[in-house]
């Protein structure tokens, strides 16, 4: 009986595999052959939409991402998972859509429904995703499904779907986002949860990814984080029990994404809480997830955008990006650092070396044959001597008209960087600001990474991060410098040129 229910499933989710997997490639025939918002080294979807990251894992030797795809249009509708791989985690090739909603648990006759984010591990030699299928109006609305993969290409939901069947207690706020490890020969998984306005990191063990056993409240909101915590990621870092959980809040403001750092105890059940911050200070980063790789480096990658903005992609049929992929390392008092992994220095081209400059109050620097669409920039500038109050940085995607560009700005005394794009062009505006303390000498380290569409920001050796899409003319390619009220001292200004 199981056998026939495991075909009769297997030839439902074929079909609706072999149907998407056409509209995809139908709508990525039609998309422009030349899109100046399609970013030159960053992930993507071949068309239509794409939104939170799932499954990070490298499986036989190779680095593996899902993510949430819509492959009809660029719009959020039925959630199916796409899928790439790398050798390098720079260059991806897509793979076939790896998951379809086809049954009563992930599909419907509304349009929200779908196979919704999750993560993925190796169970003896099978590539398995567990995700979070989702029905509206259904009851439960949220269950806990497997899948998995001999060839790590074409995969099998599990007739015994689903392996959690309902949230531990009703009344609550969401119940998805499973991400799933092994420690000690047991699996463990921690599922987003809300309830009676605090959102909740809820745990669960289990012995073969079948039969899981709720063990409790990881950790929780004290009443100001949010009422439902998306896409909790658990995981220890730094050596000596430490462990952070990474978490997306609902209803939380500005903070789009946050971390919690301490110890963990797998007899309880609780992280320890020492440490918490926000993860991300830019508007365009959510629902992060991160995998361990074969090297021993925890690498997270976020989307790089956000529910309800501008998103002028769409337009072109297409939507969603995917952040390079970062190494988290964690400092000894519990806070998080965030930088590219090395692979992205094999994107460097053409490089730019700018030497030592003093800039006077008030001053605009253009910076002649530094110039383009995707490019890393690596500044170091000292807060002059002299200055009592001054602001300087960096302004991007420049328009030879000076009215259209990216300003990365940092003010002194107050402390405050800032990346304004309030005349970045088409899309949201505003600025993103966090406090920022020199380090020692009075430096501060801007390093960006501008492809197209996006602009990341490593401030201070990954000590804060700003990540924001920005929609410049195709023509604003200049870079400048400045320095207002006050002086400025760079001290050294490399750029290179990226490609793939």
């Amino acid at each position: 009986m199981e056998r026939q229910k495991e075909e009769q499933l297997q030839t439902s989710h074929t079909e609706r595999l072999r149907q998407a997997n056409a509209a995809l490639q139908r709508a990525a025939a039609e998309l422009p052959d030349e899109d100046g918002y399609r970013l030159r080294y960053h992930l993507m979807p071949p068309a239509g939409w794409m939104n939170d990251p799932n499954g990070l894992i490298v499986y036989k030797g190779e680095y593996h991402v899902f993510y949430q795809h819509n492959p009809y249009e660029p719009r959020h509708g039925p959630m199916y998972w796409g899928h790439a791989k790398s050798k390098d985690l720079m260059r991806w090739e897509h793979l076939p859509i790896a998951l379809a909603p086809s049954e009563e648990y992930d599909s419907g006759d509304c349009r929200g429904y779908g196979c919704w984010s999750g993560s993925a591990v190796d169970d003896q030699g099978r590539l398995t995703l567990i995700y979070t299928g989702h029905v509206d109006g259904r009851t439960p609305e949220e269950v806990q499904c497997v899948a998995s993969s001999s060839d790590g290409v074409t995969f099998e939901k599990s007739a015994h779907n689903p392996v959690v069947a309902a949230p531990p207690e009703t009344g609550g706020f969401g119940f998805r986002d499973p991400k799933v490890w092994r420690h000690e020969g047991q699996w463990y998984m921690v599922v987003g949860y809300g309830k009676d306005g605090l959102g909740k990191a809820l745990l669960y063990a289990s012995p073969d990814l079948r039969q899981w056993t709720y063990a409790g409240v990881a950790a929780e909101s004290d009443g100001t984080m949010g009422n439902m915590w998306e896409c909790p990621d658990l995981f220890a870092l730094g050596g000596g029990g430490e462990h952070v959980l990474i978490f997306s809040p609902m209803n939380m403001g500005d903070t789009k994404t946050m971390y919690l750092s301490g110890r963990f105890n797998y007899e309880t059940g609780k992280l320890d809480v020492r440490y918490r911050e926000r993860l991300e200070y830019g508007y365009d980063f959510y629902a992060p997830q991160t995998f361990e790789d074969e090297r021993g480096r925890r690498i997270l990658i976020g989307w790089m955008n956000i529910w309800g903005a501008r998103m002028p992609e769409q337009e072109r049929g297409w939507m969603g990006t995917f952040t390079l992929p970062r190494e988290l390392t964690l400092a000894a008092d519990g806070t998080l650092r965030m930088n590219p992994v090395e692979e992205a220095k094999s994107l460097r081209g053409a490089h730019h070396a700018f030497g030592m400059m003093t800039m006077g109050a008030d001053t605009v620097v253009p910076l002649t044959g530094a110039y383009g669409d995707a490019l890393e920039i690596m500044a170091i500038f000292r807060i002059a001597d002299s200055a009592t109050r001054s602001e300087f940085g960096l302004q991007l995607r420049c328009s030879e008209d000076g009215g259209q560009f990216t300003e990365v700005s940092y003010c002194w005394p107050e402390g405050k960087l800032r990346m304004d794009r309030s005349r970045s062009g088409a899309g949201e505006l505003g600025c993103s600001e966090l406090e920022l303390a020199p380090l020692p000498g009075g430096r501060i380290v801007i390093h960006l990474y501008l492809d197209r569409s996006s602009v990341e920001l490593f401030a201070n050796h990954g000590m804060k991060t700003v990540t924001n899409r920005i929609y410049p003319d195709p023509a604003s390619l200049g870079l400048r410098l400045f320095a207002r009220k006050g002086e400025a001292v760079l001290e050294s200004l490399d750029v290179w040129e990226l490609s793939l």
